[in-house]
């Protein structure tokens, strides 16, 4: 089976969700949304094409609105809504590697679609709503092929009572008023995962962190007044954190960068597409979540510009950013890689050793263990290439797979390439088998390089 074919095949974690006999390259997005009420109206038009064989008939993911209309290239359709799914079944069956578009129209109140985790997706604030869609959460508000293979560009059009600020994932095109109302656009160019397409509305103070110069990313703070003081401190050093990841991980892949922070609290941050969401327990005024701040951070360049085929990989995802923390540290004054890859083995250690990483099943894709022991796989490469064959592959891997979707063997391929050898038995003992290998050879492995304090960009 060629890797495109692989690519087509339905998620085996969340078999329901999307659609692998077609693909979308193109959302764009009408909503209106009235807190109050919790209200959403909503139009969405989706440019698509088929896949290797004819379509009859395709679905959508879709939580349970009020269906307006739809229309498949100008034609009413025959159609089905339940269990989340919309089965659309177009006039004439559409030609196989033929470009069509979708139009939906639907309202309704939103809420959390269910899930093994809870409700996820949609969430109604006190004052205003968020979207926290990670893994299938995203049609709790959008009808959209969620599966994380099929990634596309958005225009997302966001009409809300003029007191409240919109945010989302991508550059701001227009913002216009009319008597009570604010009408936001924004635009997202980049190949973008359904679950991974962020909004908030609320009522926030936008701040800028930090100058990005002419050649600089421009990052943006969203967050309640009162909360400044805090955050001024908090997210200080993200400038510079920004500045280390282009260059151990090379160029941000997106065009802009946002951080919002919620009045309320949250278990834990959540990272979308060129946005991160933080809650009021995150801001300390002690840089208390700063590791946070990398990990989501970190997450635009693994999980969001290089994403996984399928919910198995998610290591990937999770062990790069968990590493990327731990680079962080080494590279601002605190505790080496080493150091605290060795307290993650310790801990592991002490912990049930039944999770396989290149595979861990559904129940245990968030698992803490999941993110510890993928920062481990990292630092065991590091420690079996030396310093500078590890950063050249991790630069390597970011630019080959831009915009894509990955799998953990085409990571081992890469790692293996730019070793000159091959890591099988490294791989084999970390990603595929559940017990822990011994901690890696420390420092004399690796010259690790001497940290070095942060630039002073990081004023808000």
């Amino acid at each position: 089976m060629s890797p495109q074919q692989k690519v087509e095949a339905a998620d085996p974690y969340f078999p329901a969700s999307g659609d692998p006999r077609y693909r979308v390259n193109r959302y764009e997005l009408t909503l209106d949304y009235r807190p109050g009420p919790n209200r959403l109206t909503g139009t969405a038009r989706l440019g698509a094409i088929a896949g290797r064989a004819p379509l009859t008939e395709f679905q959508l993911n879709l939580a349970d609105f009020r269906i307006g209309r739809i229309r498949v290239d100008g034609r009413a359709p025959h159609y089905t809504h339940r269990g989340g799914r919309l089965r659309i079944r177009p006039p004439k069956p559409i030609r196989a590697g033929a470009a069509f578009t979708v139009e939906v129209h639907w309202s309704g109140n939103p809420k959390p679609v269910g899930s093994p985790w809870g409700g996820i997706g949609w969430e109604e604030l006190e004052d205003g709503a968020l979207v926290a869609s990670q893994p299938v959460g995203a049609p709790s508000w959008y009808p959209c092929n969620d599966r994380p293979a099929d990634k596309a560009s958005y225009q997302i059009s966001v009409t809300t009572p003029s007191a409240y600020s919109v945010v989302a994932g991508g550059r701001l095109l227009t913002r216009t008023t009319k008597a009570s109302t604010t009408t936001w656009v924004y635009e997202q160019p980049a190949p973008t995962s359904s679950y991974l397409v962020g909004l908030v509305i609320g009522r926030f103070q936008t701040v800028l962190l930090g100058d990005p110069g002419d050649d600089g990313v421009p990052q943006y703070g969203h967050l309640p007044a009162r909360l400044l003081p805090q955050f001024s401190r908090d997210f200080a050093r993200q400038p510079a954190m920004m500045e280390l990841f282009q260059e151990l991980f090379g160029p941000y892949p997106f065009g802009e960068y946002a951080v919002v922070v919620t009045e309320e609290e949250l278990d834990v941050p959540v990272e979308a597409q060129g946005l991160s969401l933080f809650g009021s327990n995150h801001v300390d005024g002690a840089r208390g979540s700063e590791r946070l701040v990398a990990h989501e951070l970190a997450h635009q360049w693994f999980g969001n510009s290089v994403s996984v085929a399928d919910w198995r990989h998610i290591w990937l995802n999770e062990g790069f950013a968990k590493y990327a923390e731990w680079l962080w540290s080494e590279r601002s004054g605190g505790p080496t890689a080493a150091q605290l890859a060795a307290a993650a083995h310790r801990k592991l250690s002490s912990l049930p050793q039944d999770l396989r990483l290149s595979d861990p099943g559904r129940k245990r894709m968030f698992d803490d263990r999941l993110y510890e022991r993928g920062g481990l796989v990292l630092h065991a490469v590091r420690c079996a290439v030396g310093e500078e064959t590890f950063h050249r592959m991790l630069r390597g891997w970011a630019a080959a797979h831009r915009g894509g979707v990955v799998r953990t063997g085409a990571f081992t391929a890469h790692a293996a390439r730019c070793a000159g050898r091959p890591l099988d038995d490294l791989f084999t003992a970390w990603v595929e088998e559940p017990a822990l290998p011994p901690l890696p050879a420390p420092a004399a492995a690796v010259p690790m390089r001497p940290p070095h304090p942060p630039s002073n960009a990081g004023s808000v």
